[in-house]
């Protein structure tokens, strides 16, 4: 079982990789959108939903969005190629701010899931609320990944993932090694606390190396990307932050499958279940990593 899903893993990652470095934003923006579709389907499944016909309209008020982001950015790079802006982000306005409610929504998720674990496995609701929930943190996480790369390039868009995928790999063996104090019993039995604290110097080594990457490559350079000399603290507290919201993003997950009865969101992942199953950690972290990439460039300008 290890074995089959260390392979399904890398193959994955491989993929992935790729997409991030070969794929213009464009194509890998719409191959984001077609995993984030998958696991709209999964998430309906897990909603309750049980008709061809409901599932395919929860799809396609993913997509309509997804549409309209899309064709709005391109109207603004239009406009901006047309006043000889360089930078799109200036002018995006309002769809920068969108990232914070989804923050604000993980947070809640985190401190309910944390403070009332049995309440959260009880708390019951309508299909129709399920379905909103799953339409919000889905297309945010589409929207803020594909800003992420469009915006802050291929270096932030791979350590966000480089991150969560070290995190995660970490608290498993550490957790397995050392974990004798359950995080969350009730919900996931394998997570433990001592996998957390595992995870969490792992985003530490991770941001101070990638502090360490930048500095070489920009040696003669004092301001380079997001980061400063003077904003490298703020990076890795955002590194750490950003695998704590990721490890209850996976909680939260575990609930609602719990509360359906079902081990994994789906089976088209060898070893690994669904996408949703796969993609759980990044979910939350995505929105939540934006906003501190983008709070953090706000205060350096």
């Amino acid at each position: 079982m290890l074995l089959q899903r260390i392979i399904t893993a890398s193959i994955l990652a491989v993929l992935i990789i790729v997409a991030v470095f070969q794929l213009p934003i464009e194509y890998f923006s719409m191959l984001m959108a077609c995993v984030t579709l998958l696991a709209g389907w999964e998430w309906s499944q897990l909603a309750g939903i049980t008709t061809l016909p409901r599932k395919i309209l929860f799809l396609v008020a993913l997509v309509l969005p997804m549409l309209g982001i899309h064709y709005w950015t391109q109207f603004l790079e239009l406009i901006a190629l047309s006043f000889d802006w360089t930078d799109v982000r200036t002018y995006s306005g309002a769809l920068e701010y969108l990232v914070f409610p989804p923050v604000l929504f993980w947070i809640m998720v985190m401190l309910i899931i944390r403070k009332a674990p049995e309440q959260a496995l009880k708390l019951e609701l309508k299909i129709a609320y399920k379905l909103a929930i799953g339409w919000f943190v889905l297309l945010a996480t589409w929207m803020f990944l594909s800003r992420l790369r469009a915006f802050y390039g291929v270096e932030m868009t791979m350590y966000l993932l480089l991150l969560i995928w070290i995190a995660d790999i970490a608290a498993y063996f550490v957790g397995k090694k050392w974990g004798a104090v359950k995080l969350s019993p009730e919900i996931s039995p394998g997570k433990s606390v001592q996998g957390m604290y595992g995870a969490l110097i792992a985003s530490v080594v991770c941001a101070v190396l990638l502090n360490i990457y930048l500095k070489i490559k920009y040696a003669s350079n004092i301001e380079y990307g997001v980061i400063q000399y003077e904003t490298a603290f703020d990076f890795i507290l955002l590194s750490a932050l950003t695998v704590l919201i990721s490890i209850y993003g996976d909680l939260f997950f575990s609930v609602v499958k719990r509360q359906c009865g079902v081990k994994d969101s789906g089976s088209i992942l060898p070893g690994h279940g669904g996408i949703l199953d796969r993609i759980d950690s990044m979910i939350a972290a995505v929105p939540f990593f934006y906003a501190g990439i983008f709070l953090i460039r706000r205060a350096v300008e």
